[in-house]
């Protein structure tokens, strides 16, 4: 059992933090809450001191903090600090160190790791301050549970409403066991990706059948937008392709939105010709309608034929690029998303296709499928196999990018670009 303290903020998704307090109960964790006052304003702190049974924290001048300094004696006792939601002042707060109240001092004085949730009108997530403060974050290894989209307490539709709590908690727990591996998560400070250009691909791409429907996928983007935040922690130029998605991208160097499969070989073989290593972790379709049409196809009595072709090959024409024929740049890393036996289709994809790393992962899998926290792979090279046992998409992430350093160490695959 663990100590994980529960910092809420003033905002409507303030409600969904008792939920999250239960869950993390569920799974045999002790909770403290810690809450701002406007946070008190959306729920009273009684709420919390019965679920949790400890008495709720909501100023650091309250009698008897001050008897052992509160918000270092938590500091040093929590495994994890988790914000839900996370306003945008707080946000702030933490990326530019102010220590105004107890969630913020706290904040700054615990070495525990810190998993925030943030939830807010989408205008102001997308604002440049707002994305700026989460890439500062990002780069002390703060991690986030990205917001989701729909109506907001605004009346707006749009992204920026906090994430559900079950997948609040699935994070929360997910960070647990990651801190809590003989193995550490912080980017070496001499990474050979530090200054490189990496690009990453992520979630699936939609193609049209008329102007309503589409065939699609159901990948949420978690493992490549996992990926390619892992990459920008290691100093590396990031250049993210993601199809749609409904889980916010992470903030790197550069996002690219693409709808289609076309699109993404577009965006991707160009971006190419100047970088160092690709990675691609989505989820291409393999055929898209020959002729959609132009408008909405009337529903009919009798059954709908569909004519498909081939899409093109991302990974296969990336392989054939002249600078991958004369020096082997860039460096490539396909996916094998397999239902059953995935090794087996990686190990052959891998030969045909000619890249250096192969990842192979089972999405018939409830924990390790499309749109779950956590992933379990086989990472496959010419040096042999190496099995990622189930944990978080950051910490596969992690371990995907520490195996494509180490084949660069250690010539099994072309030099980077200088």
């Amino acid at each position: 059992m663990s100590l994980i303290a529960l910092g809420v903020t003033g905002g409507i998704g303030a409600y969904k933090a008792i939920e999250v307090c239960r869950g993390l109960q569920t799974h045999g964790h002790d909770v403290v809450a810690v809450m701002t006052r406007s946070a008190a304003r959306f729920v009273g702190p009684v709420t919390f001191e019965a679920i949790t049974r400890r008495p709720v924290i909501t100023s650091q001048w309250e009698p008897g903090m001050n008897a052992d300094i509160g918000h270092v004696a938590i500091a040093d006792s929590i495994a994890l600090l988790l914000v839900a939601p996370c306003t945008a002042n707080v946000i702030g707060k933490f990326a530019h160190g102010i220590a105004d109240d107890f969630l913020s001092s706290l904040y700054l004085a615990t070495r525990a790791p810190s998993l925030l949730a943030p939830a807010m009108n989408s205008n102001m997530l997308a604002h440049s301050a707002v994305q700026r403060n989460l890439r500062t974050l990002t780069e002390r290894g703060v991690r986030f549970v990205d917001p989701g989209e729909g109506y907001l307490a605004c009346g707006w539709i749009g992204r920026g409403r906090l994430a559900e709590p079950a997948d609040i908690v699935a994070a929360a727990v997910a960070m647990l066991a990651d801190s809590m591996s003989p193995s550490s998560s912080t980017p070496p400070v001499d990474s050979t990706l530090r200054g490189r250009r990496v690009v990453v691909t992520a979630g699936p791409t939609y193609e049209d059948i008329d102007p309503v429907r589409y065939l699609g996928n159901r990948s949420s983007g978690r493992m490549g937008f996992a990926l390619a935040a892992e990459a920008q922690r290691r100093g590396a130029r990031v250049t993210l392709v993601a199809g749609p998605t409904r889980v916010e991208p992470p903030v790197v160097d550069e996002v690219v939105r693409i709808r289609s499969a076309a699109e993404m070989h577009r965006v991707v073989m160009g971006a190419a010709a100047t970088a160092d290593v690709v990675i691609m972790a989505a989820a291409v379709a393999d055929y898209t309608p020959t002729d959609p049409a132009s408008r909405k196809m009337a529903k009919t009595d009798g059954p709908m034929t569909l004519t498909l072709e081939r899409t093109p090959d991302i990974l296969a024409d990336l392989a054939r690029l002249p600078s991958r024929l004369s020096s082997g740049v860039p460096m490539l890393v396909g996916f094998a998303a397999e239902t059953g036996d995935p090794e087996a289709r990686a190990r052959e994809k891998r030969v045909r296709k000619g890249v250096e790393l192969m990842v192979a992962n089972d999405v018939s899998r409830p924990d390790t499928g499309f749109d779950v926290a956590t992933n379990a792979v086989t990472l496959i090279d010419s040096e042999g196999e190496r099995v990622v046992p189930l944990q978080s998409k950051e910490r596969v992430a992690a371990a995907i990018l520490d195996r494509v350093e180490q084949l660069v160490g250690a010539g099994s695959a072309a030099p980077l670009r200088a």
